[in-house]
């Protein structure tokens, strides 16, 4: 198997309500919607697709786990280089998005901030 693995492909975000998380990355991140049907929504983030399914239609997909609630707390962060992060940050914000910490420089190196999605999902810019 060279070169394995080469990229990610798509992830799923597990979403209690699908209108709410569909409008947040329509607004947020501007992405096209590349699927959709009753229980999902597909963006695309360069090669990454980006699906948003329905909490209710999860089970079948990780059986026999068991899907986590967004009151259980964050498990992963998904990181988005930025050209400018206060500048990004200003724009966010001007979208109504609230930060969950920064604009901040940390000790390995790169100025971040963090927010997230209606769900729960952490996303974090940096540069």
């Amino acid at each position: 198997m060279t070169g394995w693995p080469n990229s990610i492909g798509a992830i799923t975000l597990f979403v209690e309500d699908l209108a709410a998380s569909k409008a947040f990355y329509l607004k947020v991140f501007g992405l096209p919607v590349v699927f959709e049907n009753d229980d999902s929504v597909v963006f695309k983030i360069g090669a990454t697709l980006i699906n948003l399914l329905l909490i209710s239609q999860a089970n079948e997909l990780i059986e026999p786990a068991k899907v986590g609630t967004r009151d259980a707390g964050p498990r992963m962060v998904f990181s988005i280089d930025v050209d400018e992060v206060d500048a990004m940050c200003a724009k966010l914000t001007g979208l109504g998005v609230t930060l969950l910490n920064g604009p901040m420089d940390r000790p390995w190196g790169i100025r971040t901030a963090s927010f997230c999605d209606p769900s729960g999902h952490i996303w974090e810019i940096g540069k």
